[in-house]
Protein backbone atom coordinates (compact mmCIF):
# COMPACT_ATOMS: atom_id res chain seq x y z
CA UNK A 1 0.00 0.00 0.00
CA UNK A 2 2.78 2.57 1.39
CA UNK A 3 4.59 2.04 -2.20
CA UNK A 4 1.51 1.76 -4.24
CA UNK A 5 0.53 5.63 -2.80
CA UNK A 6 4.42 6.42 -3.07
CA UNK A 7 4.60 5.74 -7.22
CA UNK A 8 1.13 7.56 -7.65
CA UNK A 9 2.62 10.23 -5.71
CA UNK A 10 5.80 10.55 -8.63
CA UNK A 11 3.72 10.32 -11.17
CA UNK A 12 1.52 13.44 -9.58
CA UNK A 13 5.09 15.56 -9.10
CA UNK A 14 5.98 14.51 -13.05
CA UNK A 15 2.76 15.69 -14.52
CA UNK A 16 3.15 18.93 -12.12
CA UNK A 17 5.96 19.91 -13.48
CA UNK A 18 5.58 19.04 -16.92
CA UNK A 19 2.04 21.00 -17.29
CA UNK A 20 3.78 23.64 -15.57
CA UNK A 21 6.21 24.45 -17.87
CA UNK A 22 3.19 24.06 -20.86
CA UNK A 23 0.72 26.05 -18.64
CA UNK A 24 3.17 29.05 -18.28
CA UNK A 25 4.10 29.07 -21.97
CA UNK A 26 0.99 29.18 -23.21
CA UNK A 27 -0.26 32.31 -20.74
CA UNK A 28 2.85 34.09 -21.75
CA UNK A 29 1.83 33.78 -25.42
CA UNK A 30 -1.65 34.65 -24.77
CA UNK A 31 -0.21 38.07 -22.40
CA UNK A 32 1.89 38.83 -25.87
CA UNK A 33 -0.62 38.80 -28.25
CA UNK A 34 -3.63 40.29 -26.30
CA UNK A 35 -1.40 43.04 -24.56
CA UNK A 36 -2.87 42.22 -21.81
CA UNK A 37 -0.06 43.28 -18.95
CA UNK A 38 1.37 39.19 -17.60
CA UNK A 39 0.40 40.25 -13.88
CA UNK A 40 -3.27 40.90 -14.60
CA UNK A 41 -3.47 37.55 -16.88
CA UNK A 42 -1.61 35.52 -13.93
CA UNK A 43 -3.56 37.30 -11.68
CA UNK A 44 -6.93 35.83 -13.27
CA UNK A 45 -7.14 33.12 -16.12
CA UNK A 46 -3.49 31.31 -14.15
CA UNK A 47 -4.38 32.09 -10.67
CA UNK A 48 -8.38 30.47 -11.35
CA UNK A 49 -6.75 27.87 -12.63
CA UNK A 50 -4.27 26.82 -10.25
CA UNK A 51 -6.05 27.50 -7.80
CA UNK A 52 -9.10 24.15 -8.86
CA UNK A 53 -7.58 22.03 -6.64
CA UNK A 54 -7.42 24.39 -3.30
CA UNK A 55 -11.62 24.43 -4.42
CA UNK A 56 -12.29 20.89 -5.10
CA UNK A 57 -10.17 19.51 -2.53
CA UNK A 58 -11.99 21.78 0.37
CA UNK A 59 -15.51 21.14 -1.25
CA UNK A 60 -15.42 17.33 -0.96
CA UNK A 61 -14.00 17.66 2.60
CA UNK A 62 -16.78 20.09 3.30
CA UNK A 63 -19.37 18.03 1.56
CA UNK A 64 -18.01 14.87 4.06
CA UNK A 65 -17.96 17.14 7.22
CA UNK A 66 -14.30 17.57 7.14
CA UNK A 67 -14.85 21.31 7.85
CA UNK A 68 -11.18 21.41 9.40
CA UNK A 69 -9.76 20.13 6.79
CA UNK A 70 -11.68 22.53 4.19
CA UNK A 71 -10.54 25.93 6.34
CA UNK A 72 -7.01 24.34 7.25
CA UNK A 73 -6.50 23.92 3.15
CA UNK A 74 -8.14 27.48 2.03
CA UNK A 75 -5.99 28.95 5.28
CA UNK A 76 -2.63 27.17 4.69
CA UNK A 77 -2.68 27.68 0.85
CA UNK A 78 -2.66 31.45 1.99
CA UNK A 79 0.48 30.47 3.99
CA UNK A 80 2.49 28.26 1.57
CA UNK A 81 1.64 30.36 -1.02
CA UNK A 82 2.51 33.81 0.54
CA UNK A 83 5.45 32.29 2.38
CA UNK A 84 6.96 29.63 0.35
CA UNK A 85 6.42 30.19 -3.09
CA UNK A 86 6.32 34.26 -3.02
CA UNK A 87 9.14 33.99 -0.71
CA UNK A 88 10.84 31.84 -3.86
CA UNK A 89 9.84 34.16 -6.05
CA UNK A 90 11.24 37.30 -4.05
CA UNK A 91 14.40 35.39 -3.73
CA UNK A 92 15.54 34.22 -6.96
CA UNK A 93 14.00 36.75 -9.35
CA UNK A 94 13.02 39.49 -7.72
CA UNK A 95 10.32 41.54 -9.60
CA UNK A 96 9.45 45.76 -10.44
CA UNK A 97 5.61 45.54 -9.36
CA UNK A 98 3.02 48.79 -10.11
CA UNK A 99 2.70 50.56 -6.77
CA UNK A 100 -0.89 51.21 -8.29
CA UNK A 101 -1.08 47.17 -8.39
CA UNK A 102 0.24 46.58 -5.03
CA UNK A 103 -1.82 49.00 -3.67
CA UNK A 104 -5.13 48.06 -5.03
CA UNK A 105 -5.00 44.20 -5.29
CA UNK A 106 -3.13 44.51 -2.08
CA UNK A 107 -5.69 46.24 0.00
CA UNK A 108 -8.21 43.57 -1.42
CA UNK A 109 -6.07 40.90 -0.04
CA UNK A 110 -5.59 42.25 3.35
CA UNK A 111 -8.86 42.91 3.59
CA UNK A 112 -9.77 39.25 2.73
CA UNK A 113 -7.47 38.19 5.46
CA UNK A 114 -8.75 41.00 7.95
CA UNK A 115 -12.72 39.69 7.17
CA UNK A 116 -11.93 35.95 7.68
CA UNK A 117 -10.32 36.47 11.20
CA UNK A 118 -13.69 38.37 12.33
CA UNK A 119 -15.66 36.09 10.65
CA UNK A 120 -13.83 33.25 12.60
CA UNK A 121 -14.28 34.33 15.87
CA UNK A 122 -17.00 32.82 17.07
CA UNK A 123 -16.04 29.58 15.65
CA UNK A 124 -18.07 29.36 12.30
CA UNK A 125 -18.55 31.14 9.07
CA UNK A 126 -22.11 31.13 8.14
CA UNK A 127 -23.55 32.15 4.62
CA UNK A 128 -24.09 36.03 5.17
CA UNK A 129 -20.16 36.34 5.71
CA UNK A 130 -19.63 34.03 3.26
CA UNK A 131 -21.36 36.19 0.86
CA UNK A 132 -19.40 39.33 1.85
CA UNK A 133 -16.36 37.21 1.57
CA UNK A 134 -17.62 36.16 -2.45
CA UNK A 135 -18.42 39.89 -3.02
CA UNK A 136 -14.58 40.87 -2.55
CA UNK A 137 -14.01 38.32 -5.77
CA UNK A 138 -16.25 40.37 -7.88
CA UNK A 139 -14.56 43.61 -7.00
CA UNK A 140 -10.96 41.91 -7.75
CA UNK A 141 -12.20 40.58 -10.87
CA UNK A 142 -13.75 44.63 -12.02
CA UNK A 143 -10.13 45.82 -11.17
CA UNK A 144 -8.50 43.13 -13.36
CA UNK A 145 -11.30 44.01 -15.93
CA UNK A 146 -10.80 47.79 -15.93
CA UNK A 147 -6.47 47.03 -15.97
CA UNK A 148 -7.36 44.81 -19.02
CA UNK A 149 -9.75 47.21 -21.26
CA UNK A 150 -7.89 50.80 -19.98
CA UNK A 151 -4.59 49.20 -21.90
CA UNK A 152 -4.03 50.13 -25.93
CA UNK A 153 -3.54 46.71 -27.06
CA UNK A 154 0.02 47.22 -28.68
CA UNK A 155 1.17 43.97 -29.58
CA UNK A 156 -1.66 42.98 -32.10
CA UNK A 157 1.00 42.21 -34.87
CA UNK A 158 2.07 39.21 -32.76
CA UNK A 159 1.35 36.17 -34.39
CA UNK A 160 0.04 32.74 -32.30
CA UNK A 161 -1.57 29.91 -33.15
CA UNK A 162 -4.95 30.97 -31.05
CA UNK A 163 -6.22 27.29 -31.18
CA UNK A 164 -3.26 25.48 -30.65
CA UNK A 165 -2.11 28.19 -28.09
CA UNK A 166 -5.13 27.74 -26.03
CA UNK A 167 -5.15 23.38 -26.18
CA UNK A 168 -1.90 23.64 -24.97
CA UNK A 169 -3.04 25.73 -22.30
CA UNK A 170 -6.08 23.82 -21.13
CA UNK A 171 -3.74 20.42 -21.48
CA UNK A 172 -0.75 21.93 -19.18
CA UNK A 173 -3.63 23.35 -16.98
CA UNK A 174 -5.33 19.52 -16.53
CA UNK A 175 -1.87 17.91 -15.69
CA UNK A 176 -1.23 20.46 -13.44
CA UNK A 177 -4.65 19.85 -11.79
CA UNK A 178 -4.60 16.19 -11.83
CA UNK A 179 -0.61 15.62 -11.23
CA UNK A 180 -2.07 17.99 -7.78
CA UNK A 181 -4.64 15.51 -6.90
CA UNK A 182 -2.95 12.25 -7.18
CA UNK A 183 -0.11 14.52 -4.73
CA UNK A 184 -2.80 15.11 -2.29
CA UNK A 185 -4.60 12.08 -2.52
CA UNK A 186 -1.81 9.69 -1.73
CA UNK A 187 0.44 12.18 0.50
CA UNK A 188 -2.86 12.23 2.87
CA UNK A 189 -2.96 8.66 2.74
CA UNK A 190 0.68 8.07 3.65
CA UNK A 191 0.40 10.71 6.43
CA UNK A 192 -2.58 9.48 7.77
CA UNK A 193 -0.56 5.74 8.36
CA UNK A 194 1.85 8.01 9.81
CA UNK A 195 -1.19 8.94 12.40
CA UNK A 196 -0.65 12.85 11.82
CA UNK A 197 -3.96 14.47 12.76
CA UNK A 198 -6.49 15.81 10.00
CA UNK A 199 -6.49 19.53 10.86
CA UNK A 200 -2.41 19.57 11.04
CA UNK A 201 -2.44 17.56 7.00
CA UNK A 202 -4.96 20.46 6.01
CA UNK A 203 -2.83 22.95 6.71
CA UNK A 204 0.46 21.69 5.78
CA UNK A 205 0.30 18.65 3.25
CA UNK A 206 -2.84 19.12 1.47
CA UNK A 207 -1.79 22.86 2.07
CA UNK A 208 1.20 22.44 0.08
CA UNK A 209 0.06 19.83 -2.35
CA UNK A 210 -2.59 21.71 -3.69
CA UNK A 211 -0.27 25.11 -3.73
CA UNK A 212 2.00 23.25 -6.25
CA UNK A 213 0.28 24.10 -9.55
CA UNK A 214 1.27 27.33 -8.27
CA UNK A 215 4.87 26.52 -7.17
CA UNK A 216 5.58 24.74 -10.30
CA UNK A 217 3.99 27.49 -12.67
CA UNK A 218 6.51 30.24 -10.43
CA UNK A 219 9.40 27.96 -10.75
CA UNK A 220 8.62 27.98 -14.74
CA UNK A 221 7.94 31.66 -15.25
CA UNK A 222 11.04 32.42 -13.13
CA UNK A 223 13.03 30.03 -15.23
CA UNK A 224 11.13 31.97 -18.68
CA UNK A 225 11.96 35.13 -17.16
CA UNK A 226 7.91 35.62 -16.30
CA UNK A 227 8.56 36.85 -12.92
CA UNK A 228 5.29 39.18 -12.96
CA UNK A 229 3.05 36.20 -14.67
CA UNK A 230 4.06 34.21 -11.41
CA UNK A 231 3.37 37.21 -8.99
CA UNK A 232 0.40 38.00 -10.28
CA UNK A 233 -0.49 34.40 -9.81
CA UNK A 234 0.05 33.76 -6.36
CA UNK A 235 -1.89 37.17 -5.52
CA UNK A 236 -4.74 35.79 -7.33
CA UNK A 237 -4.74 32.68 -5.75
CA UNK A 238 -4.76 33.99 -2.25
CA UNK A 239 -7.40 36.05 -3.19
CA UNK A 240 -9.48 33.20 -4.65
CA UNK A 241 -8.62 31.14 -1.76
CA UNK A 242 -10.05 33.16 0.70
CA UNK A 243 -12.90 34.89 -1.59
CA UNK A 244 -14.15 31.60 -3.74
CA UNK A 245 -12.74 28.52 -1.77
CA UNK A 246 -13.95 29.54 1.76
CA UNK A 247 -17.63 30.58 0.80
CA UNK A 248 -17.99 27.26 -1.93
CA UNK A 249 -16.70 25.16 1.00
CA UNK A 250 -19.50 26.93 3.75
CA UNK A 251 -22.21 26.44 1.17
CA UNK A 252 -21.07 23.16 0.53
CA UNK A 253 -21.58 22.57 4.26
CA UNK A 254 -25.18 23.49 4.32
CA UNK A 255 -24.70 27.43 4.85
CA UNK A 256 -22.45 26.86 8.31
CA UNK A 257 -18.84 26.21 7.93
CA UNK A 258 -17.15 24.59 11.81
CA UNK A 259 -13.91 26.85 12.39
CA UNK A 260 -11.61 25.54 14.91
CA UNK A 261 -10.23 28.38 17.27
CA UNK A 262 -6.69 27.75 16.33
CA UNK A 263 -7.38 28.94 13.13
CA UNK A 264 -8.13 32.16 14.12
CA UNK A 265 -5.46 32.15 17.30
CA UNK A 266 -2.78 30.82 15.19
CA UNK A 267 -3.26 30.23 11.57
CA UNK A 268 -4.59 33.65 9.87
CA UNK A 269 -2.12 35.50 12.20
CA UNK A 270 0.41 33.88 10.55
CA UNK A 271 -1.36 34.23 7.04
CA UNK A 272 -1.90 38.13 7.75
CA UNK A 273 1.49 38.43 8.88
CA UNK A 274 2.99 37.29 5.28
CA UNK A 275 0.85 38.99 3.25
CA UNK A 276 2.10 42.15 4.99
CA UNK A 277 5.71 41.10 4.89
CA UNK A 278 5.08 40.08 1.00
CA UNK A 279 2.56 43.74 -0.38
CA UNK A 280 3.35 46.56 1.87
CA UNK A 281 7.26 47.01 0.51
CA UNK A 282 5.38 47.08 -3.03
CA UNK A 283 3.02 49.60 -2.12
CA UNK A 284 6.07 51.99 -1.80
CA UNK A 285 8.78 51.35 -3.53
CA UNK A 286 7.14 49.01 -6.98
CA UNK A 287 9.44 46.40 -6.24
CA UNK A 288 10.03 43.08 -4.63
CA UNK A 289 13.48 42.65 -2.49
CA UNK A 290 15.42 39.60 -1.79
CA UNK A 291 15.33 40.54 1.80
CA UNK A 292 11.78 40.03 1.51
CA UNK A 293 11.89 36.98 0.09
CA UNK A 294 14.38 35.37 2.73
CA UNK A 295 12.26 37.04 5.80
CA UNK A 296 8.44 35.07 4.01
CA UNK A 297 10.56 31.40 3.87
CA UNK A 298 12.12 32.00 7.36
CA UNK A 299 8.01 33.02 9.06
CA UNK A 300 6.83 30.28 6.74
CA UNK A 301 9.53 27.97 8.33
CA UNK A 302 8.60 29.43 11.62
CA UNK A 303 5.02 28.76 11.15
CA UNK A 304 5.84 24.96 10.24
CA UNK A 305 7.76 24.85 13.32
CA UNK A 306 4.62 25.88 15.30
CA UNK A 307 2.73 23.51 13.67
CA UNK A 308 4.72 20.45 14.29
CA UNK A 309 4.89 20.82 17.91
CA UNK A 310 1.17 21.62 18.39
CA UNK A 311 0.78 17.44 16.62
Amino acid sequence: MILYSLCFFIIGLILTMRGGDVFVDSAAKIAEASGIPRFVIGATLVSICTTAPELTVSILASLRGASELAVGNAVGSVACNTGLILGISALLAPSVFSVREAKTKGAVLICLGVLTGCFCVDGVINSGEALGLFTLLFAFLAMNLQSATSIENTHNDIKINKLETFFMFIVGAISVVLGAKLMVDHGTRLASMLGIPESIIGLTLVALGTSLPELMTTLSAIRKGHGMLSVGNIIGANIINLSLVVPASTLASGGVLAVEPEVFVRDLPFAIILIGISLIPPMFHGKFFRIQGLSLILCYFIYISVLMRAV
